[in-house]
C-alpha cells in the first residue's frame, strides 16, 4: 500500500495542500475529508477542511478529565515548570487535526493530545509546522512532540521514539445496502482522490490482479476532492470509494446513513507521537494514553469522531511494524 519515497514514504508528510486539489506531495498521502448535508449528498464543487466542524448531535459526549497525580509528576522538570506541551503539527488532515471555520485546530488527535494535557495538568501549545520539519525540530528539542498522523516505522525510530495511539489503513466504503468486496472488486467502478496512494498503487494493483485472472479491471473513478469522492458513492455514480481508513470513518459518520464500509480495514499500521530519543517523556504520555484507555475516555474520543474501528487497547512505544 505505501510508495517507496525514502524516509518520508510512509504516511505523512510533504507540502502543505492546495485547497480543492490536494496533491500528496514525496511522503505523504493527501489530505482530505468529506462534508455532508443534508440527507448526505455533498456540496458541490470543492469543500475545504475549514468548512468542517467538530462532531455534533446526540451522539457526541463530553469528556472530563481530571489530572491524574502520580503520571503528572513523571513529567520533565521543563514541562513542570513552564505547566506545557509544544506541540508541532501540521494541518490539515481532517479528522485528526485541522482547522473549524474560526480557526481553532480541532481534530480526533487535538482531543486527544487535550484529554493527555489533562491528565498531566498542563497546557498543549499547538504550533504550526511544515510536516517535514517537525521530526528534526522534536530532536532539536523545538518541540516536545509531533501531532500529524505520523506512521511509526521502524526507520522513523532509528531518529525519535514513537508513543502509539491509533492504527490506520486502507478503508473502502459503499452505498448503504450495498455488498462490495474490496477483494474481489473486479468489474466495479471505484472512486478515489487522485494522487493518494489509493489512486497510485492500491487499486491500481487490484485491478492489475484482477487482470492477471482473466477478470475485467477496476474502473478507477479520480477526482480532485476526497469529498467529490464520497460523493460519487452516495449518488451511485461508482460502486465505492477506496482512502484512508480514518478519512472514510469520518465520511461514513457525516454521511447520515448514506455509505458504509465494504469490507475491514486493511494494511493497517500504528500511528504514533514523535519525541525526542531516549526523552523521559514518551514514557509520561504512553502512560497517561493509556490511563485514557484504560477509563474509556479514548474510545469516547474516537466515537465523536467516527474512528472508532482504528482504536489500540495498550499504547507502545515504539511499536513499529514495519
Amino acid at each position: 500500500m505505501l510508495l517507496n519515497f525514502g524516509v518520508n514514504s510512509i504516511r505523512h508528510g510533504g507540502q502543505q495542500p492546495v485547497p480543492c486539489r490536494k496533491v500528496a506531495a514525496p511522503g505523504r498521502r493527501a489530505r482530505a475529508a468529506a462534508a455532508f448535508v443534508g440527507a448526505g449528498v455533498l456540496l458541490a464543487g470543492c469543500t475545504t477542511n475549514s468548512e468542517i466542524g467538530a462532531p455534533t448531535g446526540d451522539g457526541v459526549v463530553e469528556v472530563a478529565v481530571d489530572k491524574v497525580d502520580a503520571i503528572a509528576a513523571q513529567l520533565p522538570a521543563k514541562n513542570a515548570e513552564s505547566g506545557t506541551l509544544v506541540v508541532g503539527v501540521n494541518l490539515p488532515y481532517a479528522p485528526n487535526e485541522f482547522k473549524d471555520s474560526d480557526g481553532e485546530i480541532i481534530g480526533f488527535d487535538v482531543d486527544l493530545i487535550d484529554a493527555v494535557a489533562d491528565v498531566l495538568g498542563v497546557t498543549p501549545d499547538y504550533r504550526e509546522a511544515d510536516f517535514e520539519r517537525i521530526i528534526p525540530a522534536v530532536q532539536a528539542d523545538t518541540y516536545d512532540l509531533g501531532m500529524s498522523s505520523f506512521t511509526d516505522t521502524k526507520e522513523r525510530e532509528e531518529s525519535v521514539d514513537f508513543v502509539t495511539y491509533f492504527n490506520a489503513g486502507v478503508q473502502w466504503a459503499q452505498a448503504a445496502g450495498d455488498s462490495v468486496d474490496p477483494d474481489n472488486a473486479c468489474g466495479l467502478s471505484v472512486s478515489v482522490q487522485t494522487t493518494t496512494i489509493e489512486d497510485i498503487e492500491e487499486v491500481p494493483a487490484k485491478s492489475a490482479a484482477c487482470v492477471a485472472a482473466g477478470k475485467p479491471p477496476i474502473q478507477k473513478v479520480k477526482f480532485d476532492s476526497q469529498d467529490e469522492a464520497a460523493s460519487a458513492v452516495v449518488l451511485g455514480k461508482v460502486d465505492a470509494m477506496s482512502a484512508d481508513s480514518p478519512v472514510t470513518a469520518f465520511a461514513i459518520k457525516r454521511s447520515n446513513g448514506s455509505l458504509e464500509t465494504a469490507g475491514p480495514v486493511f494494511d493497517a499500521a500504528p500511528y504514533g507521537w514523535p519525541v525526542a530519543k531516549g526523552s523521559p517523556i514518551a514514557s509520561v504520555l504512553q502512560k497517561a494514553l493509556q490511563h485514557l484507555i484504560d477509563d474509556g475516555t479514548y474510545q469516547t474520543i474516537a466515537e465523536n469522531w467516527g474512528v472508532e474501528e482504528g482504536v489500540i487497547a495498550t499504547s507502545q512505544i515504539n511499536g513499529a511494524t514495519s
